[in-house]
């Protein structure tokens, strides 16, 4: 099983970025997915998780800004974030698993991460 996270970059505050997770070795309609970042010195931190069922999950702090979408035909799934911050700046991870998790960070398989860097 292999998630490969894509997308990420340096970027200005206010802009968008999409990441991409794109799974081989599982079907990610299956599996609840999610991503999560950590930002220099701090924790890994849950942002947002998609379940099989299409049941969408986020971090209180990215609500209005973050979408987590899934393209099963590709087999990868995707956040979309607009008004990008400085704050946003972390390593940003996907992760997938058959059952449970979800917002916890008990997930059976991680991508490598991708950076997102906002400048001010």
């Amino acid at each position: 099983v292999q998630l490969q996270a894509s997308g990420g970059g340096l970027v200005q505050a206010g802009a968008s970025l999409r990441l991409s997770c794109a799974a081989s070795g599982i079907t990610l309609s299956q599996y609840n997915m999610a991503w999560f970042r950590q930002a220099p010195g701090k924790e890994r931190a849950f942002v947002a998780a998609l379940r099989w069922s299409g049941t969408t999950y986020f971090a209180d702090s990215v609500k209005g800004r973050f979408t987590i979408s899934r393209d099963d035909a590709k087999n990868t799934a995707h956040l979309e974030i607009i008004s990008l911050k400085p704050e946003d700046t972390a390593v940003y991870y996907c992760a997938a698993s058959s059952a449970g998790a979800i917002t916890s960070d008990k997930y059976r398989y991680w991508g490598q991460g991708t950076q997102v860097t906002v400048s001010s």
